[in-house]
């Protein structure tokens, strides 16, 4: 009798607990991909998804990383309505194309324009892993080309933040092309006197590292962004030797003199700044 009274007691204690369960709205709670410790959303975000535990930088999209360097209504968008078309009629790219436009509310993986930051006005361009994971294809290119173009015309810096899995497959050799494209602006901004920053974050990798994401005045990095240009199990194989754990990492990286510096994203917006006001028109810091 006793065991079936306290048998009642367990099972009925667990409704409510089920129910509570089932009012948790989903999304609220995210798990940190480093230490695996949950936290609110509205925690993490607040911390400009840094996990408060580790350190772990979590990925930004196009407009979290402007609102978190810009000055609020600053930030004026360029050629926002540029779509990428199938050009070699690659089956069900178009589909793709239109289920990542619904699911990032971007156009294309990249944003760019120019906004005031920490006081200076800057050209700016900005990565979207949410779209196409952040493959490089002809419209991305020509966006980038097209804000260095801008920058050099109005005698402004260019910063841009990278994230990308590398060239587009669906769009061939015209994907490859972008590499020279973007590196023949850089190389006229670079000539008219212009100061490139670029900034890799996790992963920034394939033909985009080996491209315009390596050409700054100053590379940066985020904390153990993944930087490479083939895969870790390719090189290996190619080789024959077992590569170093942390290889292809920002740090490793930095440490064989691929980067400048490696930058908490606490940090990233004063480091920005300190380096624009360095820049400075007549060579004034203040």
């Amino acid at each position: 009798m006793l065991k079936d009274f306290f048998g009642k007691r367990k099972k009925y204690a667990s409704i409510p607990s089920e129910q509570a369960k089932s009012e948790i709205p989903e999304g609220l709670m995210q798990k940190c991909n480093g230490c695996h410790k949950i936290y609110t959303r509205k925690e993490m975000n607040n911390n400009l998804k840094v996990c408060p535990n580790c350190g772990f930088h979590h990925q930004l999209n196009a407009w979290e990383r402007i609102e978190s360097l810009f000055e609020e209504g600053t930030f004026r968008e360029w050629d926002k309505q540029m779509i990428t078309g199938n050009p070699l009629e690659f089956p069900d790219y178009e589909e793709k194309m239109e289920k990542d436009r619904k699911k990032s509310g971007l156009n294309e993986g990249i944003v760019t324009g120019k906004g005031i930051l920490e006081g200076q006005t800057t050209a700016f361009a900005v990565m979207d892993s949410r779209f196409r994971m952040g493959s490089m294809g002809s419209v991305m290119g020509e966006k980038i080309a097209r804000a260095i173009e801008n920058a050099k015309n109005e005698s402004i810096p260019f910063i841009i933040f990278s994230a990308s899995g590398g060239a587009r497959m669906q769009e061939g050799v015209l994907s490859l092309m972008q590499m020279a494209k973007t590196s023949i602006a850089i190389k006229r901004f670079s000539d008219a006197g212009g100061l490139m920053i670029s900034v890799m974050t996790h992963p920034t990798t394939g033909g985009v590292s080996a491209s315009f994401a390596s050409l700054g005045d100053y590379n940066f990095a985020e904390p153990q962004a993944l930087i490479g240009f083939a895969g870790r199990r390719i090189i290996e194989q190619t080789i024959r030797e077992k590569l170093p754990e942390d290889f292809q990492t920002a740090e490793f990286q930095l440490k064989h003199g691929q980067l400048d510096k490696v930058v908490h994203r606490h940090e990233m917006k004063a480091l920005l700044g300190t380096m624009l006001d360095m820049h400075k028109k007549g060579g004034e810091v203040s």
